[in-house]
């Protein structure tokens, strides 16, 4: 029978933990919408009605109430220009979430903002399709145009002295056939150059529609516009279906 050696023995002290490092990201940030495990009474909310129906609307989709966090998020993004604080709390009132909930649902998505963010969004994209046709040149423009600082617009967005714009590089917009494109105010426009730029900002300080003609909205559709009796696009079904 073979016969081991026993293990050396150390004193406990020998392997005393120093203990781990604090983690700044648990001690600083925004401050907590009060109690983090409170759910608000919706009796002491004051929810707008129409906010309230695009939130329940949400949640009629999904058999989970928690699917519908983001839609409502997007409401009061849209309600009120940012995920106010206030608005939150209403949210979490109608889906009987705590506030601390849907604030972490917002804090992990770049496109939520947890802050005033300017009256009007534009996001450049600025990856490979769009920068090789001049994308960085067109945040340029963009910046230019409404002010907003290109150093602040690279990293992260920045927003215009006047609070009117928010501008920002973004990483992509999934509209490589639109190079170089932007979104603004969630409608997609390219591909642009710097006179679309220039007439775009314009019409969004008037509270008028961009120009038309760089919208995507405005595009034909592939393939055109009337009715086919293609079976393969006529019954929905594929060629290996």
């Amino acid at each position: 029978m073979a016969v081991f050696p026993e293990p050396p023995h150390f004193p406990p002290d020998d392997f005393a933990s120093p203990g781990l490092p604090v983690d700044r990201a648990n001690t600083t940030g925004r401050e907590p919408l009060g109690d983090p495990q409170e759910i608000p009474d919706i009796a002491d909310v004051d929810c707008p009605d129409e906010l309230r129906e695009k939130i329940e609307a949400s949640m009629a989709r999904y058999p989970d109430r928690r699917s519908a966090s983001i839609p409502a998020l997007w409401a009061i993004q849209r309600y009120y220009g940012w995920c106010t604080p206030d608005g939150i709390r209403q949210a979490a009132a109608v889906m009987q979430f705590t506030p601390a909930y849907l604030e972490s649902v917002a804090s992990f998505y770049d496109l939520f903002f947890l802050e005033p963010a300017g009256r009007s969004q534009i996001r450049v994209c600025t990856n490979i399709s769009c920068w090789m046709r001049g994308g960085d040149e067109l945040l340029d423009a963009f910046c230019r145009a409404t002010g907003v600082d290109r150093g602040d617009a690279g990293h992260g967005g920045g927003v215009s002295e006047d609070g009117q714009f928010f501008v920002s590089g973004f990483e992509c917009l999934g509209a490589c056939d639109l190079a170089p494109m932007a979104s603004v105010d969630e409608r997609y426009f390219g591909p642009l150059t710097g006179d679309d730029v220039t007439a775009i900002v314009e019409a969004v300080r008037k509270g008028e529609d961009p120009p038309s003609g760089r919208a995507l909205s405005e595009r034909p559709l592939a393939g055109g516009q009337d009715p086919t009796d293609d079976p393969k696009v006529a019954s929905l079904k594929g060629p290996n279906r």
